[in-house]
């Protein structure tokens, strides 16, 4: 179970930099430096948490269903922005709702940050808990602006950019029910180990299909602008 939720952080932080992409630079920095700031502040109360009670939590089927309910809501406005810019896009004006949502960077990245500083603090026991957090607030100060910078350089279409960040949206949907009823509802299927392997098989698969995805697409677009050019 674990294991699936690390996944879904993983998804939960790719879908906040495609959404920091929308972004100019400096508007992606002041949100890192928020986030950073989220970690240096959070250290104290990361280093009362054991790893005992961090499986508990993931094991309880409660606080689960209520990480379903966050993570469904989070979708629903990833959905509506995606929706909303496309229209934009095609000379819809933009009303104010939509700009509200276009400034929604994504709050489950905060409690996913807050699991990675608890993990990296069990994972480096030689060093002060001060250090680890001010290193990782560094660390996350300087990736998430490049990381955002570098999808937008890698996907300039707006248009693409959309359509990723609305699949990878819809997929932490799925995800995130999927791990979280924990077989608390009536069709559940008989409790079985989780199959690592196919587990891994499947996103490996996602990714493959994602990058061959965006090199269809780059390709169409680099023959289409040459036909442009000749048309010309």
């Amino acid at each position: 179970m674990e294991l699936i939720v690390q996944i879904l952080m993983l998804f939960i932080v790719v879908n906040c930099i495609f959404k920091l992409s929308f972004w100019k630079w400096w508007q992606a920095l002041i949100f890192a430096l928020l986030c950073a700031g989220c970690i240096v502040a959070g250290y104290p109360l990361a280093i009362l948490q054991s790893k005992t009670q961090i499986a508990d939590y993931l094991q309880n089927a409660k606080a689960m269903q209520n990480a379903a309910i966050l993570v469904t809501i989070e979708s629903m406005v990833c959905f509506g922005f995606c929706f909303a810019a496309l229209g934009s896009l095609f000379g819809k004006k933009a009303s104010q709702w939509v700009k509200a949502l276009f400034w929604y960077p994504g709050l489950l990245i905060f409690p996913v940050l807050f699991y990675v500083l608890t993990q990296t603090i069990f994972a480096l026991p030689g060093i002060t808990f001060s250090a680890i957090a001010n290193n990782l607030a560094i660390i996350i100060l300087a990736v998430l602006p490049l990381l955002s910078y570098s999808i937008k350089r890698l996907i300039p279409e707006n248009e693409l950019r959309l359509e990723v960040h609305f699949l990878v949206s819809l997929f932490v949907c799925i995800l995130g029910l999927i791990t979280t009823v924990n077989g608390n509802v009536a069709y559940a299927v008989a409790s079985e180990p989780i199959n690592t392997k196919a587990t891994m098989l499947s996103v490996g698969l996602f990714l493959l299909m994602f990058l061959a995805g965006i090199a269809v697409h780059k390709l169409r677009w680099i023959i289409f602008r040459k036909k442009q050019r000749k048309t010309k």
